[in-house]
């Protein structure tokens, strides 16, 4: 076989996997937004189906042929990194029997709709038995993937984010928790004084105001759309990379800034490199890569003062007089800090707290020194030990994130990571844009758009994520810019010595 060839043949693999990929995530998708209920176990055994076709391939001996054949001298950069990473992800592959894929596949898409009605009627036991199926899978999965010198946990967290492991990100999330909590403590009493809106805003004009915002920041809808799902999400990439948010007729913030979230998402994958479509190289960097553009909008952005020049009006025009006199009591109402229980809730102060909460409940699922069966008592006891409220009932607990029903282990603890690369990128970004406060009051958000384009969307995964973001911003992953920035704004709002 030629070199030349065997490259051209594995590109067309590549391509054709990563495209049955797509199908299941419209599969995923649909199941969220469109799928009537009576469907649940049809789509159970949908979705196995794609993913022991998608096993199969990612396992083809014929995979092994090609990366061998290739000829590493003859190709370049981006086709280097299509073959390390199809390699990569093929050495993974091979070690899960197809049998084990297809069946946590078949459970997990079935999980979602016990996990919804469980977190309806507020009751864990309805769904324990199936999180001890899944926790029971996964940890077989782990078993599979770990390599000498790695934990369970590292081989699911690897899934997410490439090449980190729980030595290197315990203490830098744990790390944050001192100061974090110092910032809490302090505005403790404080924050009874801020502003809060008042009265009754319609589900359709929260959706009419969050087109508006998706407008504003570049979203674009030749490539995407809006719905409403129970748990907001963002869903493919490149040409079809839709977005999800829910509507509460007491509380628009939730529904205007879970879009705002997912349109960070959203807008990473609409700006992922066309040249590379369908290959490894032109997928997004990480899990916290992804997280840092959706927070860095949401937060950086989305919650300055100079976001809420522009918003203030158009939520007048939206919602006519909704109890704030002006941008300014705006500002102040959408950064409460208040202790909650509900993770895509929380300030900012509290956001990392939720999240380390979950990091170490699910480490010790996985390791073993937890049962699901005993999950909603730990959590409970956790939540009261961090955040001093007892846990009213398990939709607003053990209950309320997806993740776990759909078997993302692993995934919580990129949520603080991408907080930490967006207060680095957020530094960067204000460095390099003139003016950037004075172009989002005037609703110019384009100049930000083009800057993360320019220096992480068309990076796609040409390069692993911890260098990507210190090519981004010059300096090496840290924490300081974004615990800097918490205690710098918030100071400021409450009048902290």
């Amino acid at each position: 076989m030629k070199p030349d060839q065997a490259y051209a043949d594995l590109l067309a693999h590549i391509k054709q996997t990563h495209a049955l990929g797509q199908v299941a995530g419209l599969l995923e998708w649909d199941q969220e937004t469109m799928m009537p209920p009576d469907g649940a176990a049809q789509r159970s055994e949908q979705a196995a189906a794609v993913e022991a076709a998608l096993h199969e391939r990612r396992t083809d001996p014929q995979l092994g042929d090609w990366l061998d054949a290739v000829d590493q001298g003859s190709i370049n950069g981006a086709e280097q990194v299509n073959v390390e990473k199809t390699r990569r992800a093929y050495e993974r592959a091979k070690r899960v029997p197809a049998e084990l894929a297809a069946e946590i596949a078949r459970i997990t898409s079935r999980a979602q709709g016990i996990w919804a009605a469980a977190r309806a009627a507020k009751n864990f036991e309805d769904f324990a038995p199936t999180l001890a199926t899944i926790v029971e899978l996964k940890r077989q999965e782990a078993t599979c993937l770990a390599t000498e010198g790695t934990s369970l946990y590292d081989a699911l967290l690897d899934d997410f984010e490439p090449g980190m492991t729980v030595a290197v990100l315990q203490p830098l999330l744990e790390g944050m928790r001192p100061r974090l909590a110092n910032l809490r403590a302090a505005i403790a009493d404080r924050s009874h004084a801020q502003p809060k809106m008042r009265g009754h805003f319609e589900p359709d004009a929260q959706l009419k105001l969050s087109r508006l915002i998706a407008d504003a920041l570049g979203y674009n809808w030749e490539a995407g759309r809006l719905d409403l799902s129970v748990h907001p999400f963002s869903s493919g990439t490149g040409g079809d990379s839709r977005i999800t948010t829910r509507v509460d007729a007491e509380n628009p913030v939730d529904c205007l800034y879970s879009t705002i979230h997912e349109l960070g998402h959203s807008l990473y994958e609409q700006g992922t490199p066309v040249e590379h479509a369908l290959t490894p190289a032109g997928q997004h960097a990480s899990m916290g890569v992804h997280e840092s553009q959706s927070r860095l909008w949401e937060n950086q952005i989305g919650r300055s003062r100079a976001f809420c020049v522009w918003l203030y009006p158009r939520m007048v025009d939206a919602f006519g007089d909704f109890g704030l006199a002006d941008a300014e009591q705006l500002y102040r109402a959408i950064n409460r800090v208040e202790t909650g229980y509900i993770r895509t809730e929380a300030d900012e102060v509290h956001y990392n707290l939720h999240v380390l909460l979950r990091f170490e409940l699910e480490r010790e699922l996985i390791a073993g020194e937890l049962e699901a069966a005993d999950m909603e008592e730990a959590w409970n006891t956790r939540f009261e030990r961090d955040f001093g409220l007892a846990v009213p009932d398990a939709s607003r607990g053990v209950l309320q994130d997806v993740h776990w029903s759909v078997g993302l282990f692993g995934y919580f603890p990129t949520y603080s990571l991408g907080n930490i690369y967006a207060g680095q990128l957020n530094v960067a970004l204000r460095h390099h844009v003139n003016d950037l406060d004075g172009m989002v009051e005037a609703g110019n958000m384009q100049p930000a758009l083009t800057w993360l384009r320019d220096n992480v969307h068309r990076k796609g995964s040409l390069h692993a994520p911890a260098e990507l973001i210190e090519k981004a911003v010059g300096s090496a992953v840290s924490a300081e810019p974004l615990l800097s920035y918490l205690e710098d704004k918030y100071s400021t709002l409450f009048d902290l010595a």
